[in-house]
C-alpha cells in the first residue's frame, strides 16, 4: 500500500505548496490551520482535465448473480458502532446501572484495558489528543495467542512480482507524527484505548469488535449502505488499491464512515473469513471524526472472532513508524489538494500469513495464517469501496457522508476514488483486474462510476451526501 502516497502519480502538474527551509506547509481544512511537513508529491487539479479526458467509462454492468452474492456479503458484513433498539439490553441509551453493576463494570474495563495497554517504553502525546505508546514488539496484543506467546515477529516475505517498492514513506502522513516524535527501533506505536473509549462501545466484550447481526433478506433492516468494486469467481492471493483520503461528516455517535479493502473466503454465514484495511470515521470507537487508518479481520462472521486493529491478538505489526488507529493527515479538500493512501495485502507463498504493506514498500504486519479457515487457503472474492451506516436519526436517512460526500458524477477533485485495483494470483504476480464490477445498493443516496484508462488502470468514483431530495 502506498504510504500515503501524497499522491505517489503527478498527472498535469503539482500542488502548490509552502516552503519553508527544508519543510513544505500546507492548510489543514480540517484543523484550519497551517502544517508542516517534508516534501511531499501531490496531484493538483489540473489533472481534472488530463483525466476528463483520457477516462473511459468502461466498468462492467453487474450480473443478477453477482448481485445477489455481494448482496449477501453486505448482509454478513455489518459493521457495528450502531446501537439501535433494536440491541436489546445493549442499548446504550436510558441505560442506569445500579452501584454494584456499575463498579462490576469498571472493574470489567479497568481489566480489560491492563490487557491490551502494554507497558510502553516510550509516549507520545498527539496533537489530537490521542497518548501514543511505543510497545516493545513481541509485547504487543498479538503474542498473547496461545500459538505466537514466546516468539517473536516474522521477517519479511517476498514481495509479488510486478511490485516495485521504494521502500520510502512519508514521515508525516499521521496527525501523532507532526510532533517530529518518533519509537525507537525493535517498539511499535500503539493508540492507548482509554476508559472512555470502552464506555462507549455497547459492552466491554463487543468492545473493538463489529456487531454480530443474523443475516437478513432485508436490506432495509440492516442499516449499512455500500458503494463497491469487486472481482470474483477465481482464487486471490492480495489485493492492492490507491485509496482517496477525505474526512465525511458522521451524523452520529452510532454510525461511521469508512473506504476499505475486501479480501473475502467462505461462505456469508457463520463462517466467513475477511481480512479489511482502509481508513474511517467512527465516533463511537474513537470518540472525534478524523479519518484513521484502520485494520480488521474476522473468521466466523464477526461473531466471536477479529477485531479492529489490535484490540485482541491477532494483527501482528512490525513497523514503528505507522500507528494502526491513528488520524491521517493531511486528508482531501474540495477543489484542492487531493491525497491518498496505497494498501497492499497478499499472502506470503512460503509461509501462507496475510501481510499488509502501506505505502511504497513500506510492512505494516501481518495476519498470521492460523487465525482463519478458509483464508488458510486463498480468496474468493476482493472488494473496494465505501461503506455507511444508516441508523435513520428522527426518522429519515442519516446525512453522514461516504467519501467526500459529493456523488461519482462530479469526478477528479469532488468526488471520492479508488484508482489502480490490482489482485495478486496464483503465482504471486501482481496484475490488474479483469473483471471489475460496480455496485451501490442505495444509489440516490451514495453512486459509484468505474472505468479505466492508461494512468489510473481500473478505477472509480463512489459517495455521496446520504439524506438529500432524492433520498429522504
Amino acid at each position: 500500500m502506498v504510504a500515503l502516497c501524497w499522491m505517489d502519480l503527478v498527472v498535469g502538474g503539482v500542488l502548490e505548496w509552502t516552503k519553508t527551509q527544508n519543510n513544505w506547509c500546507y492548510f489543514d481544512h480540517r484543523r484550519r490551520q497551517h502544517q508542516c511537513t517534508k516534501t511531499q508529491t501531490v496531484i493538483e487539479e489540473q489533472t481534472r482535465h488530463t483525466m476528463s479526458s483520457n477516462m473511459a467509462p468502461s466498468y462492467c454492468k453487474v450480473s443478477p448473480i453477482i448481485s445477489i452474492f455481494v448482496f449477501f456479503l453486505f448482509l454478513a458484513s455489518s459493521v457495528c458502532p450502531v446501537c439501535s433498539a433494536e440491541s436489546g439490553n445493549d442499548s446504550r441509551v436510558n441505560q442506569t446501572l445500579r452501584p454494584g453493576e456499575e463498579i462490576q463494570k469498571l472493574r470489567m474495563i479497568k481489566a480489560h484495558l491492563n490487557k491490551i495497554n502494554k507497558p510502553p517504553v516510550k509516549t507520545i502525546e498527539s496533537p489530537d489528543g490521542d497518548v501514543i505508546d511505543c510497545v516493545v514488539s513481541h509485547q504487543q496484543p498479538a503474542f498473547d495467542h496461545p500459538q505466537l506467546q514466546g516468539k517473536k515477529p516474522l521477517d519479511p516475505p517476498e514481495r509479488p512480482k510486478g511490485h516495485n517498492p521504494t521502500g520510502m514513506v512519508s514521515e508525516n502522513f499521521q496527525l501523532w507524527s507532526l510532533s517530529g516524535e518518533s519509537c525507537p527501533e525493535g517498539t511499535i506505536p500503539i493508540r492507548r484505548t482509554t476508559e472512555q473509549d470502552v464506555l462507549r462501545a455497547s459492552s466491554v466484550q463487543r468492545f473493538g469488535r463489529k456487531l454480530q447481526r443474523p443475516v437478513r433478506r432485508d436490506s432495509s433492516s440492516n442499516g449499512h449502505e455500500h458503494a463497491v468494486g469487486y472481482v470474483s469467481g477465481e482464487e486471490y492471493y492480495g489485493a492492492k488499491a490507491s485509496i482517496n483520503v477525505w474526512a465525511p461528516q458522521v451524523d452520529n455517535q452510532y454510525e461511521f464512515s469508512l473506504s476499505q479493502m475486501w479480501v473475502i473466503s467462505g461462505s456469508f454465514g457463520d463462517d466467513l473469513n475477511t481480512i479489511e484495511a482502509g481508513w474511517q470515521v467512527s465516533p463511537e470507537l474513537y470518540g472525534d471524526n478524523y479519518p484513521r487508518f484502520f485494520t480488521y479481520w474476522t473468521t466466523d462472521a464477526y461473531q466471536a472472532t477479529g477485531c479492529y486493529n489490535l484490540l485482541c491478538s491477532g494483527f501482528v505489526q512490525t513497523n514503528n513508524m505507522i500507528a494502526i488507529g491513528a488520524a491521517i493527515s493531511p486528508t482531501s479538500s474540495y477543489s484542492g489538494g487531493q491525497f491518498d493512501i496505497s494498501l497492499l495485502v497478499w499472502k506470503d507463498p512460503k509461509h501462507g500469513n496475510w501481510w499488509l504493506e502501506f505505502g511504497s514498500g513500506i510492512l505494516v504486519g501481518y495476519w498470521p495464517s492460523f487465525l482463519f479457515t478458509h483464508l488458510r487457503s486463498h480468496a474468493s472474492m476482493v472488494q473496494f469501496g465505501g461503506e455507511t451506516v444508516n441508523s435513520r436519526p428522527s426518522g429519515f436517512h442519516t446525512s453522514t457522508q461516504m467519501g467526500s460526500g459529493h456523488f461519482a458524477g462530479e469526478g477528479f477533485g469532488k468526488a471520492s476514488y479508488f484508482r489502480n485495483l490490482q489482485i495478486v494470483d496464483w503465482d504471486n504476480n501482481l496484475i490488474p483486474l479483469s473483471n471489475l464490477r460496480v455496485l451501490a445498493d442505495h444509489p440516490n443516496c451514495y453512486d459509484i462510476q468505474g472505468g479505466i484508462n492508461s494512468v489510473w488502470g481500473n478505477y472509480f468514483y463512489y459517495g455521496g451526501p446520504g439524506r438529500n431530495a432524492k433520498c429522504p
